[in-house]
């Protein structure tokens, strides 16, 4: 073959590697920047769908959270309903507690929704992922902003408490977050990473002013989430876990930051700043803290069913929330037969009652949500 044949073939070959490597990049950018999936491992998984953010009040002053504790998902229609009447047991899966969902969002029109742990029931639930996509598909599907937390079973099936919280940060509209992202450092607008804190779960989401008042570009409602954790054990008793002092010192230097907000960037003609008063938040988590159990509680509106099943352990949740003054009302699930609220300590408790079909209950008396 001549030295002229021999150079044709090297061209030629390159020629085609080029052409695969420009086809190749082509189909890439196509991929991510065109196409709503990606391919893994053969498969397509979307992009999450984002939530519209920053969230905010309507122009009349109005901002609807629906508060949905311990839906206790499991298999779908292969899982049985729990606690209902007999004439209602025939047919009832966990696709009764999707469609009682369904109908609680078209209803309430909520502008967010919370979910306060147990979202599955982990011991029956043979694939958590698979669980986790059908419980929530309803709240996917109507593309309202969605934020949850743990509860003491979701992590007993094929996932990690972290595991989770990753899984729910990626699912369409939520803003459900494993870790506080990050925190204001003192006299200065930069940010630093927060510090390791015990738990996943553990955020807060703030709620602007409606558009075009004066609070348009200010938070005016903070929402904390807190990961109360599952199961401990305490001197060689078991236990229910507690919300640990790393996460009330988050909580703490969240709510100091919070304090005092600037309403506008301007100085007033007297050159001072002015200032909001401190934000009012709303705090979420499933277990109930001690002080539910021994009272005295106040103000009591709804159904006191069960006794409150908390840890051994009072770790200062509500000398903290009373310390800090801005938590006005606190929302907890794993008490299902529990739809009261009451204040204290002059904060108001608040149990969204068993949505679940699944999870026990009274029957008769249907499932709850806030």
């Amino acid at each position: 073959m001549s030295l002229f044949a021999r150079e044709e073939g090297v061209t030629w070959i390159h020629s085609t590697l080029y052409l695969i490597l420009v086809c190749s990049a082509v189909h890439l950018l196509d991929t991510l920047l065109v196409s709503p999936k990606l391919s893994i491992n053969h498969q397509n998984a979307r992009f999450k769908k984002a939530a519209p953010t920053p969230l905010r009040f309507h122009a009349d002053g109005t901002f609807k959270i629906l508060q949905v504790a311990d839906m206790h998902f499991g298999n779908g229609k292969l899982t049985p309903c729990r606690d209902v009447l007999d004439s209602d047991y025939a047919g009832c899966s966990d696709l009764n507690t999707t469609r009682f969902l369904e109908r609680m969002i078209q209803l309430e029109k909520p502008d967010f929704v919370v979910f306060t742990g147990d979202n599955i029931f982990g011991s029956t639930a043979n694939d958590a992922a698979e669980s986790m996509l059908q419980a929530f598909g309803p709240v996917m599907k109507s593309g309202i902003p969605w934020a949850a937390v743990l509860g003491n079973h979701d992590q007993e099936s094929t996932m990690t408490r972290e595991e989770l919280m990753s899984f729910l940060s990626l699912m369409d509209y939520s803003l459900s977050q494993t870790f506080p992202s990050v925190e204001y450092s003192d006299h200065s607008d930069k940010v630093v990473p927060v510090p390791k804190i015990d738990g996943f779960g553990n955020y807060d989401l703030r709620i602007w002013g409606a558009p075009g008042s004066n609070f348009a570009n200010s938070t005016v409602l903070n929402l904390y989430f807190l990961d109360s954790g599952d199961r401990a054990v305490v001197n060689g008793v078991r236990t229910y876990d507690w919300i640990k002092e790393s996460q009330l010192n988050w909580l703490r230097n969240v709510s100091h930051k919070l304090e005092e907000r600037k309403l506008d960037s301007d100085e007033s003609s007297s050159g001072t700043s002015r200032y909001l008063a401190a934000i009012p938040s709303l705090a979420f988590f499933h277990i109930p803290i001690p002080e539910m159990r021994q009272g005295p509680i106040y103000n009591l509106v709804g159904h006191y069913r069960e006794y409150t099943a908390c840890s051994l352990v009072n770790s200062g949740v509500l000398k903290t929330l009373v310390s800090v003054g801005d938590v006005k009302a606190v929302f907890i699930g794993h008490d299902h037969t529990n739809d009261f609220c009451g204040t204290v300590g002059g904060i108001w408790f608040c149990y969204g009652g068993g949505f679940g079909y699944h999870g026990y209950g009274v029957a008769g008396w249907g499932d709850e949500a806030e």
